[in-house]
Parts: C-alpha cells; structure tokens; sequence
C-alpha cells in the first residue's frame, strides 16, 4: 500500500469520531508521539500480509504496550476503532504516517561519512520511510570525493548552499564527539531544525531546535546492569572488572567504599595509598 494517500475503501473514514477528537490546540504528549512509530512499524508488517483489521489487543502485543495505553494513545488521534471489529490496518497506517509528518518528502544530510555515515548512507529503512539522503558531508579530505550508497562524499563548506537548495531541515550528525558541537551549530546556522545525534555527547542548541540522541554505549551499559542483576551479582563483587576499568571509575569506586566504611582496593601503581579526600568531581570526568 502506498503511503502518502488516503485508501479508497475503508471501514473507518477520516471523518469518523471527530466530534470526540480532542483540540489541535491541546496537541498529542510527546510520550504518544514516541509510541506511534512502534504502531506504524507493526501496522505495516500487518498490511504487507495483507490483515485487513486488528484488534487493539493484538496491535499492542505487536508494538510491545498494554492496549489501555494504545486506545489512548489513538484517541489523540481520533481513531476509535469499531466494537467487535477493531482497526482498519490501511486506514491506521495512513493516519499514523500523516501524523508524522511521513505523507510527505523529508530530505536529510548526513555529516561525518566514517563506519557509521557509510551504514547510515546505506540504510534502505530511509527511503521507505519517507526519508531522503540529500546529501553525505565530511571535512576530511580523504574522505571527501569517495561515495557511499550511491551518493558522493561532499566538503562541509557546500553544507549552506545544500541546505537551501534542498530544503533540509534534519541533519544527521556521526562526527566524534569533538567535532559535534561545531558541526550542530553549523547545521543550525545553514537552517535545520532537526538534529539526530549518534556522537556520544550533548549538544547545546536554541530554542526551536529539536534534538534526538543515540548513544549505543549507553544502551549496552543499561543492558550490562540487568545482566548483572539477573545474574544475582551484587555490585561490589565485580573487583575484576574494576580492575580492568577506566582509571577514574576505579578511583570513584575506591572513594565509595571508603565512604562505606568498606576497605578501599589499592589502585594499580599508587603503592596501595590512599588519593586525597576531595569531591567525586575531581576523579569523576565531567
């Protein structure tokens, strides 16, 4: 099915429920608005097999939430299904991705073309989705002039001309962190309002400026933690992997047990003495 257009036969039209539709202006929770992609995504595996409708128990299983919370989130929409029937698959995914603002062309530049730019450049998820790779950006003069899916690596001073020209407006940063914060402001200088972030580190932007970060560090490091603790680990019991810590984690875990009355591990090279007693903030980095 095609996005992009309303379907022509629906047991739910778009007029349906809108007397209970709540006000433009009261707007949708940003906690729906992160939720409806995960619709969107088991929606579509239900219309690419050709489901004709779904009950709201069986969508929310697919989309990993409790159904209560699913009707909520469609009555924002003005979706109530029909009782005894449920919700019109094509109808939804229309509605879903009009919502979303998918209906429509979204041009996107990527700036850094490393291991994750080029995996980026080539993810076919973009173009399905509603999402164009305008552009591949680097400063890096032996990146520059390669290729990458297709499309070529151009310098970052070509960055303003493509923007305007283009008419882009989310920016896809995958520099190291240190060239980031240069790299956002440049993208917010050239006009884009939209900055999807996967260097490990926060970036400060104006107000109207929208910021999503993805830091897969972060995710493996909450995954670390419930493995730990299904594990039944406690932990002050991983001493071997302290060991093998960055030094200032094992400086901070050293301080902790001393604030518990434990007995601090004596850090490798340090002649087993104690480092002065001042704030975490001097051995924990900002």
């Amino acid at each position: 099915m095609a996005i992009g257009r309303s379907p022509q036969s629906s047991s739910q039209g778009p007029d349906q429920g809108a007397s209970r539709r709540p006000s433009r202006a009261r707007g949708i929770p940003e906690a729906t608005v992160a939720r409806l992609p995960l619709y969107l995504r088991a929606l579509t595996a239900l219309s690419e097999r050709s489901v004709p409708t779904v009950s709201s128990e069986e969508l929310a299983a697919a989309a990993g939430v409790n159904s209560a919370k699913l009707r909520k989130d469609f009555s924002y929409l003005g979706s109530y299904g029909t009782r005894g029937v449920g919700y019109d698959v094509e109808y939804l995914v229309y509605q879903i991705s009009r919502e979303l603002g998918l209906t429509q062309d979204w041009p996107v530049v990527i700036v850094g073309i490393g291991n994750l730019g080029h995996a980026l450049a080539n993810y076919g998820g973009f173009a399905s989705r509603g999402f164009r790779v305008a552009a591949l950006l680097d400063a890096d003069p032996s990146v520059v002039g390669g290729s990458a899916a297709g499309l070529p690596v151009r310098h970052m001073d070509e960055l303003e001309e493509i923007v305007a020209s283009q008419h882009v407006s989310i920016g896809v940063i995958t520099t190291p962190p240190g060239a980031a914060q240069q790299v956002c402001d440049r993208l917010v200088e050239a006009g884009v309002t939209s900055i999807l972030n996967f260097a490990p580190t926060v970036l400060n932007v104006p107000d109207g400026v929208d910021v999503r970060k993805v830091d897969l560090s972060i995710e493996l490091q909450i995954l670390a933690f419930h493995e730990q603790r299904k594990a039944g680990e406690e932990p002050d019991r991983g001493d071997s992997v302290l060991d093998r810590a960055p030094g200032p984690v094992r400086a901070a875990a050293a301080k902790l047990r001393r604030a518990a009355g434990g007995q601090a591990k004596p850090e490798p090279g340090k002649g087993g003495k104690p480092g002065p007693e001042g704030d975490l903030s001097a051995v924990m980095p900002a």
